[in-house]
């Protein structure tokens, strides 16, 4: 099998403006692990870079803006934190989207290290303009 070569990878660019947020990021979160590729091994970190663009635009369906809850936990008695979506959202846009992205990569040293290939901006501009994206339609 090739080894897969940082220099080998490509570089995508997601619009996530009115892009449902679970559906999206199922996507993601192939390319990152490189299953789009016909020499996909779940062992080998074989994915591309994803720029994902306009996070503060991702729609939800149902009710989770009021009744989805993301939870923190310091460590410490009494120190668990709780947010709900929707304010998230208005904070922390980028953050929502790479916990749903997170949380569909492999939950170990490989699944950290395809997550260091995402990089959300809650607006239209990013500072990844040298490596020349490739606009990926979701």
């Amino acid at each position: 099998m090739p080894k897969i070569e940082p220099k080998d990878r490509k570089w995508y660019v997601v619009d996530l403006q009115g892009a449902i947020l679970g559906r999206a990021a199922v996507e993601v979160a192939d390319v990152l692990r490189g299953k789009n590729k016909p020499i996909f091994s779940p062992h080998i970190d074989c994915g591309d870079n994803i720029i994902a663009i306009n996070a503060s635009g991702l729609k939800f369906t149902g009710n989770k803006v009021a009744g989805k809850t993301y939870y923190h936990y310091s460590g410490y008695p009494g120190g668990l934190k709780r947010t709900v979506l929707g304010k998230m959202m208005t904070h922390k846009p980028e953050k929502v989207f790479t916990l749903a992205v997170r949380g569909m990569l492999p939950k170990h040293r490989l699944g950290r290290k395809q997550l260091t290939k995402l990089h959300v901006y809650s607006g239209a501009e990013h500072p990844h303009v040298a490596q020349k994206p490739v606009k990926l339609e979701l």
